[in-house]
This record gives structure tokens, C-alpha cells and sequence, in this order.
């Protein structure tokens, strides 16, 4: 099956726009793909791409051939879909999401394995950005991630829950418990701005109008959080769902103001309308939606309580 093996190479080349960055998807080396390319190229007796320096440039001919391969792989992967038992689910299937729903969705398909010994899932982590973009080029059947605003016309989008963004101090770092006060009076731990919700951060920062004394950068919301038990700072993230910030002893969480409007990121599913493991993808999407906690009390009634 070399030719199938080459037509996944040649759609990440057409993703990535390079050999070496398709290389690193493919777990495979540049000389490999190269090689790859040039004997899909021999095969179908026309070129592909306009080489031209780093680049690899898909021609007119390679563009043509982008949705019959995906439409091609598609259909090898229902081949290979075992005829199963009504209520059971089985097959391959590979599923993205951000860090910090790896934890909830590692749990979700542990169970569902356990019931459904025919499942083989593969994990991936990433940033939500660069997951979206791996779905779209057909690399991942689906991923969990925060919400964008504009989606393609090739993707399902499935909403799954929201959350909140709070204000995370230590208690020492309090005085009166205001989020905007508390913000511009102590170091700031900012969540990574080259993700989408580093900029939801930052888009609410302005329209609090709240400057704040930046300290670090980071794009691990756990660790941020962590720091802010060492009493290094003061955060502004969004309020996991499952988490136990409101039960810990060395944080605060302070909602923010309601006439902010919504400041919530909203986590769903992203995938391809178009692929081989949708009834895999919808049991996913259920288990989520069953696990999900209560959402926590809104802004107005949250800012009469102790935390």
C-alpha cells in the first residue's frame, strides 16, 4: 500500500507548503518525502508542484487533485471499517485537542476502549489553531478545541461547554476583592498570545481597560496556575471545567464584571463532515457532554460570595 502511504505524504505537503514541516507530520525525513513526491509524480505522469527554493507550491495539476486523494483516503478508510455489532464501536480513529481537555478526554476514551475493545483512538496534543489546520487537511478525523470564528465550509463544528474567565490571585494578593484592582496591582502571569485564548485574554483586558505590570508569558494554564500559589502574580484565565480552584485554600477566583458581557470560551468539537469514524467522533461528543460539571454561578451572584 505505498501508493496510499504517498498520497498521505503528498496531502501534508500540500497543507504545510513544505517538505520539511510535512516531514515532521509524517514522521518521516525531507530526503523521504522528497522521494515520495517525485515517484507519485512518475506514477501519474504529471508534476505536482512548483519546486522553488524551501517552498514545494502545489501546481494546477496538484490543486486538482487534492479533493479526489481526500476523497480517495476517505473511502479506503470505510474499507477498512470492520462490520460490527449493533451498539458497538470499532475502528482507527485519530483525535486532537488542547492541553488542557487532554486530561477529560483521556479519561472519556479509556472508558469507551474498555467498552469497545474494536476502538483503536490516537491522542494528539496541540495548540487550537494548529489542530483546526490538521483537520482541514485531513490529518486528523477531529479535534477539541476552543472555538474560532470563522470555519470552513469542509468542517462540522459540535459545541460542548463554555468557560468562564476569572481572575486567579492567592489570597495575600487581595485586598479588596475587585478583579480589575486586583489585576493592576500585582504581577501579571499572561497565558501564550499565539493562542486563541491568550487573545480572548487580551481582548478582554482592554475592554476591562486595565493595564497591567506584565511578568511572564507562559502557555500552560496548569503552570499559571501553580505560580499564582507560589504567590508570583495574579492571572486571568478561563475556569476549567472540573476544576477545583474554588476549593483550594491558596486561590481566589474573582469573576468578572457582568456588564462586561460574555467573556466565556466555548470548547466544542471540530471535524470533517466528510469522514470515515463520525458515529466514533459522536460517541466522543456525547461522553463529553455527560461528564460536563454544572457551570459555576453567574458574575452577579458569584461576586456576593467569599472567593
Amino acid at each position: 500500500m505505498s501508493t496510499l502511504r504517498f498520497l498521505r505524504t503528498f496531502l501534508a505537503v500540500a497543507h504545510h507548503g513544505t517538505f520539511a514541516e510535512a516531514a515532521e507530520q509524517v514522521a518521516l525525513t525531507q530526503a523521504a518525502v522528497s522521494f515520495q513526491m517525485r515517484a507519485l509524480e512518475a506514477e501519474l505522469g504529471r508534476e505536482l508542484f512548483d519546486r522553488s527554493g524551501r517552498l514545494a507550491l502545489l501546481n494546477a495539476a496538484g490543486r486538482d487533485l487534492v479533493p479526489e486523494v481526500k476523497q480517495l483516503l476517505e473511502q479506503y478508510e470505510r474499507l477498512k471499517t470492520p462490520r460490527h455489532l449493533p451498539n458497538t464501536l470499532a475502528g482507527s480513529v485519530s483525535i486532537g485537542t488542547i492541553v488542557s481537555c487532554m486530561g477529560r478526554l483521556s479519561k472519556i476514551i479509556t472508558r469507551m476502549k474498555q467498552a469497545h475493545p474494536g476502538l483503536d483512538i490516537r491522542l494528539i496534543s496541540g495548540k487550537a489553531s494548529e489542530l483546526a489546520g490538521r483537520v482541514e487537511a485531513g490529518e486528523l478525523d477531529a479535534a477539541l478545541v476552543v472555538e474560532a470564528g470563522r470555519k470552513k465550509a469542509s468542517t462540522r463544528w459540535t459545541p460542548l461547554y463554555e468557560e468562564p474567565l476569572v481572575v486567579l490571585a492567592h489570597p495575600a494578593a487581595i485586598g479588596i476583592p475587585d478583579p480589575a484592582r486586583v489585576l493592576r496591582a500585582n504581577p501579571f502571569l499572561r497565558f501564550d498570545r499565539s493562542q486563541r485564548t491568550g487573545l480572548q485574554i487580551d481582548r478582554v483586558l482592554r475592554r476591562l481597560d486595565v493595564s497591567v505590570s506584565e511578568f511572564m508569558e507562559l502557555n500552560a494554564i496548569e503552570t499559571l496556575v501553580e505560580l499564582v500559589r507560589q504567590e508570583a502574580g495574579v492571572t486571568l484565565l478561563p475556569l476549567l471545567n472540573g476544576s477545583n480552584w474554588r476549593e483550594s485554600r491558596d486561590l481566589r477566583v474573582l469573576p468578572l464584571p457582568a456588564d462586561l458581557g460574555s467573556t466565556a470560551r466555548a470548547i466544542g468539537m471540530l471535524e470533517r463532515r466528510e469522514h470515515a469514524r463520525q458515529d466514533i467522533t459522536a460517541a466522543i461528543c456525547q461522553q463529553c457532554l455527560l461528564g460536563i460539571q454544572p457551570a459555576p454561578p453567574d458574575r452577579a451572584e458569584a461576586s456576593l460570595s467569599p472567593n
